[in-house]
């Protein structure tokens, strides 16, 4: 995720119950089964009649409609045009993509999330009005990479293209050594942020914690000095 997105995220209301969903596909689906998880009214869309039907069975969604998105009319009538967050998940078919953006944002959505299936589909989608994009097939398959070749990573928060937070595995290097005896800063330029055991976080931790195999270290800095961390 990168650092410009989180006006985005600070825009939303903290008391949204309810979203709308328009394509009930993979993603779709997917975003659908774990708002519904987490206890919130989601209403799912989809052209195709048994895709609607489907997320109904399997209880993914609390409504669920069928109409074309493309048709402001349709919308209107079935009331997204009142979501406060509307997240568009057509992503593989870039005109009703486009056009159902345009009609939510003309319409009076705040908040409009939008699937893209490459750049140019993101920056089309930017600018009929789409007030945060995602790309999860580049995702994923960054993230692929980035676990095959540096498996000690276990999770990395991209602040820009050149910034991360990164949750990573004490390495065996570091196994006995203090945080002050890692000096973090003045050998890798690099911050140390926490340091976890058995699921529980330490912020800011002692100068004189001892650190151990197993544990986790979150840092901060350069991805160039990330990746010099013996790991």
């Amino acid at each position: 995720m990168n650092l410009s997105n989180f006006g985005f995220f600070r825009s939303l209301r903290r008391d949204n119950q309810q979203f709308a969903v328009i394509g009930l596909g993979r993603f779709g689906r997917a975003v659908c089964s774990t708002l519904h998880r987490q206890g919130y009214e989601v209403l799912g869309i989809d052209v195709d009649e048994k895709r609607v039907s489907q997320s109904l069975t399997d209880q993914i969604v609390a409504h669920a409609v069928q109409l074309d998105s493309t048709q402001p009319g349709a919308l209107k009538e079935a009331g997204i045009f009142e979501f406060d967050t509307v997240i568009i998940a057509i992503g593989n078919y870039l005109q009703e993509s486009i056009i159902t953006t345009l009609n939510v944002k003309e319409s009076g959505v705040p908040n409009v999330v939008a699937k893209a299936s490459s750049e140019v589909h993101g920056k089309l989608l930017q600018r009929v009005g789409a007030d945060h994009v995602v790309y999860p097939e580049n995702e994923a398959g960054c993230a692929l990479a980035r676990s095959l070749t540096r498996p000690a990573i276990l999770e990395r928060f991209d602040l820009d293209p050149n910034n991360s937070i990164v949750e990573i595995l004490v390495p065996e290097e570091f196994h006995g050594k203090t945080v002050t005896e890692l000096q973090l800063r003045s050998r890798y330029g690099l911050n140390l942020l926490a340091i976890g055991q058995d699921d529980k976080f330490e912020i800011n931790p002692d100068p004189n914690k001892r650190l151990h195999k197993g544990m986790v270290m979150v840092v901060i800095g350069c991805n160039r000095d990330i990746d010099r961390l013996p790991i």
